[in-house]
This record gives structure tokens, C-alpha cells and sequence, in this order.
């Protein structure tokens, strides 16, 4: 790792606010994901210092972001994000994106066979049980063996942290949506 990215996952890893995303960089520094899918956007923000930390460590390698989230819809307590802006602040960036409209279920219903291979699967805290029930099925056909999960959840001491979901676990969640033939 050249120093000048040394610096930058130091930074990240130890000093970024908020404190819940140092996990997120720690992750990305092992596992060097080329393959992100992010539901629910926590913030622009967080998402270029992300694929640019991401794109340091796969230098010469294609980095495929995706992103699903209400945009435009989202509910008010929420900040405001249009899709037009996120897509135009990330091709600013270097990124390809590709935006996904809506809620989680509907839109992996939509596009979860053209996200093969994800390599990591990062799901906002503004995802909750029910907007992510009928997503899970989704799960399954997205993720490889080595596939990492990252949920933001909120911690005893009502911090949010960013918590790893087991691949059994998105089994059970999937098997237990499972649609059924009429």
C-alpha cells in the first residue's frame, strides 16, 4: 500500500466521524470489494470517501458501485437526496453509478440478477425489519462465498454501528420470504 493511501485508511479507520463508519473502512481495507452495493444512502459524503478509499486499493480494477434508495421520495425526517445530484457527484468522482429508485424489496425485485458477484453489501439503518422483509429473498443470488454484509444498526447504548450479517442468517431471512406458487 503506498503511503499516501496508508495515510488515508489511518484517517479513515481511526479519526472519521461518525465513529460507526470506521468499521466500514477497516472492512473495505480487508476484504478490497470491487463489487458495492449500498442500500439506503446514508450520505454523498460517506459514499465518495468510500469508493475513493476503495478505488486506492483496487487501483487498475474496475469498481462497480450500486446504490438502492427512495431519493426523491425519501421520508422528510431523512436529508433530502435527488437522484440527479448523487448520479452527477459520483461520475464527478470517477464512478460509474448505477441508481436504483425505490424501496429495497421492489427494487432488488427488479435488479438483483444484474448485481451478481457483490462484494459488499452495505444496508442503512433507515432500511428497517419491514422495508427489508421482502428484500432478503433478493439476497442470495447477489452475494458469492466470500460476500460481506454490513447492516447499521443501533447499538444498547442507541450509537449506530455497523453490524456483520452472517450468510446463514440471509439464508433464513431469504428462505423465510420465499414466494409461493399460486
Amino acid at each position: 500500500m503506498r503511503l499516501a493511501t496508508t495515510a488515508r485508511y489511518l484517517y479513515l479507520s481511526y479519526f472519521s466521524k461518525p465513529v460507526c463508519d470506521r468499521s466500514l473502512y477497516k472492512a473495505i481495507k480487508k476484504h478490497q470489494p470491487r463489487k458495492i452495493l449500498e442500500i439506503g444512502l446514508v450520505s454523498t459524503q460517506r459514499t465518495l470517501r468510500m469508493l475513493d478509499f476503495a478505488q486506492r486499493l483496487t487501483v487498475g480494477e474496475t469498481l462497480r458501485y450500486s446504490a438502492v434508495d427512495l431519493f426523491e421520495a425519501r421520508e422528510k425526517s431523512l436529508p433530502k437526496l435527488s437522484l440527479k445530484e448523487v448520479h452527477k457527484q459520483l461520475k464527478a468522482a470517477g464512478v460509474t453509478p448505477q441508481l436504483i429508485p425505490g424501496d429495497p424489496a421492489g427494487a432488488l425485485a427488479r435488479s438483483a440478477n444484474a448485481l451478481p458477484e457483490t462484494d459488499l453489501i452495505l444496508i442503512s439503518a433507515a432500511s428497517d425489519d419491514a422495508a427489508l422483509a421482502a428484500a432478503w429473498f433478493y439476497f442470495p443470488r447477489m452475494m458469492h462465498a466470500g460476500s460481506l454484509v454490513l447492516r447499521q444498526v443501533l447499538d444498547s447504548s442507541g450509537q449506530l454501528t455497523l453490524q456483520p450479517v452472517a450468510a446463514e442468517q440471509i439464508r433464513q431471512l431469504a428462505g423465510s420470504n420465499r414466494r409461493r406458487a399460486a
